[in-house]
């Protein structure tokens, strides 16, 4: 049976395993940095940067989505879905589209126009799900990433 819940500071290890598995699964686990410690602070603390929901299959821990809110000048408020996974054994179940569900309904009760995310070229049946929920891909468009030394080079450069 499923049930979706809201993460919490206890699931901080819970989320940080899930994290790297999902990481494992793109075949990216050593671009992994975040902490626990991070994740606690950043989730959990005053000034909320993210929100998880926990996905539990029969009492066990079967997948998540991370998410947080985004801001577009042209239609206002989304928001992200950062990550979405399941784990293997749990696949097949539609418990990723009732994550995908469930982030769809805080959007809708928070008045958000859209959500966003993004998704791998090679994940063919990840891009089939988003196609038949009716998802826009967005060819035009391409994602930029700054980080490591161009990120601290272009920070220097504003002093």
């Amino acid at each position: 049976m499923l049930s979706i819940r809201p993460a919490t500071v206890q699931d901080v290890p819970l989320l940080s395993t899930l994290i790297r598995e999902l990481a494992e699964y793109e075949k990216e686990l050593d671009a992994v940095e975040i902490t626990e410690s991070e994740l606690a602070r950043d989730g959990f603390g005053p000034d909320p940067k993210f929100r998880a929901l926990i996905a539990e299959w029969d009492g066990q821990p079967a997948g998540y989505a991370f998410f947080f809110d985004f801001y577009s000048t042209w239609t206002g408020r989304h928001l992200f879905l950062e990550d979405l996974f399941v784990r293997l054994q749990f696949r097949g179940k539609g418990i990723g589209k009732s994550l995908m569900a469930q982030v769809a309904a805080i959007a809708q009760q928070e008045n958000c126009r859209a959500m966003r995310w993004e998704v791998l070229g090679w994940n063919r049946s990840a891009i089939e799900v988003y196609r038949a929920l009716g998802a826009e891909f967005l060819d035009d468009w391409n994602l930029m990433l700054l980080r490591g030394k161009p990120l601290r080079e272009l920070a220097e450069s504003a002093k």
